[in-house]
């Protein structure tokens, strides 16, 4: 299983970063090993977040070969033209790969902040989904309900730039991704390793139907929040104090992330491994050069 990294957007209790500290936090990342370094993407968010493509760019030139990943961006707040755009210029401009991984996203506060309707999120993603593929492909868009100028982009990268799609579990989701996507973003924070490993199994099905192969279909775990600490009162507060209100979770069903003990974070890292997780997306939450290090030690000893 391979270990890939979340930009620190968001500020858990440490001042928010500097660009220094983005630089400095990526190329901590790739001396130690880590494989992709993704930004999730909120305009509104419960805590200060910096925006997330913008985040990414700014730090390429010190990922190095990693592959840069959206985990996910949100074709439907930013537009699909823009966000193509965008996966096409990181794609230019980064030595790795780019892997843009898609969704229409969960968060009402995103859709009121640009006044689109939150109950049209999934109607406007299927049809910005289909603009995003064809854009960043060099093909030319087609009218739609919602999207309806034509438009092709330049310059298209000549390596070939990767749609993923995010999906908690959802069946249908889950078929629809198999017919067309490059990859499946899992949410760490939504899914115990069960459910991954339940889900992944329905996904593999769809992918037989539709005539592809499994076994060479790529997934990663997003949004892995990591904190490890030998002291467990302190893990306790950083879970139950700091990460669930955050995120309107009840501590409990956040148990299973790596939060404590460097055992306990191996135990939870080895879970997904075990389900058949291909790469792990750890976030930490706090104190991100320290927890990037103990992070990689963790899964080092898998």
């Amino acid at each position: 299983m391979r270990i890939g990294a979340h930009l620190p957007l968001a500020v858990l209790g440490d001042a928010r970063p500097t660009s220094e500290d983005l630089q400095v936090y990526t190329r901590t990342a790739n001396d130690l090993g880590y494989t992709m370094l993704a930004a999730n993407d909120h305009l509104i968010w419960g805590k200060p977040w910096l925006d997330g493509p913008t985040t990414l760019a700014s730090v390429i030139s010190a990922a190095g070969d990693m592959t840069l990943a959206t985990s996910i961006t949100l074709p439907v707040v930013r537009h699909p033209v823009v966000v193509a755009k965008m996966l096409t210029t990181l794609a230019s401009l980064s030595v790795g790969r780019v892997v843009g991984g898609l969704g229409p996203g969960s968060s009402r506060a995103d859709y009121e902040a640009v006044g689109i309707p939150f109950e049209e999120r999934w109607a406007r993603f299927d049809e910005a989904l289909r603009t995003v593929r064809a854009l960043v492909r060099g093909e030319p868009t087609s009218p739609g309900t919602y999207y309806g100028n034509e438009a092709r982009l330049n310059p298209i990268p000549a390596r070939h730039l990767e749609i993923w799609f995010a999906s908690w579990g959802s069946d249908r989701r889950l078929a629809a991704m198999a017919e067309v996507a490059d990859g499946w973003f899992a949410s760490g924070y939504n899914a115990t390793p069960h459910q991954y490993e339940e889900s992944r199994a329905r996904l593999d099905g769809h992918l037989h139907s539709a005539g592809r192969a499994p076994g060479v279909f790529p997934d990663a775990v997003a949004t892995m929040w990591l904190f490890v600490t030998e002291s467990r009162r302190e893990a306790e507060h950083v879970r139950d104090d700091v990460l669930a209100p955050t995120l309107g979770r009840d501590p409990a069903q956040l148990a299973h992330l790596p939060i404590g003990s460097a055992q306990h974070c191996s135990e939870a890292l080895a879970a997904y491994a075990a389900a058949g997780a291909r790469e792990v997306l750890l976030w930490p939450i706090r104190d991100g050069l320290h927890q990037l290090e103990r992070g990689m030690q963790v899964a080092s000893s898998l």
